[in-house]
């Protein structure tokens, strides 16, 4: 929830022309890993694996995002690195989590 809180303030500064397109974009992949995340927890592990994947899938459109979002000078390196790494650690986290399902 940290990451899509962070996330949030960092997308008011875009560009109004873009912000409906790519922040919006990025502030629904953002709060997808923590809502999936917990839909999924009150399931059983077949079910719970399937949404874990699904958060898993929103942290990789978010990083790919990310690297838009630095590309099209939203962002400055300094930043997309600084947010990388946190969705890198997030993405690790949650491949073992799904590993422990298996």
């Amino acid at each position: 929830m940290e990451l899509a809180t962070e996330l949030h303030v960092l997308t008011k500064k875009f560009p109004k022309s873009d912000w409906q397109i790519l922040s919006s974009q990025m502030n629904r992949a953002a709060i997808s890993i923590p809502s999936n995340i917990a839909e999924g927890s009150n399931r059983g592990d077949y079910h719970f694996k399937h949404y874990l994947n699904i958060s898993l899938g929103s942290a990789f459109e978010l990083h790919s995002l990310i690297i838009l979002a630095e590309r099209f000078e939203y962002i400055t390196k300094e930043k997309a690195y600084e947010m990388e790494l946190k969705i890198v650690e997030l993405q690790k986290m949650i491949n073992g989590f799904i590993n422990k399902l298996e």
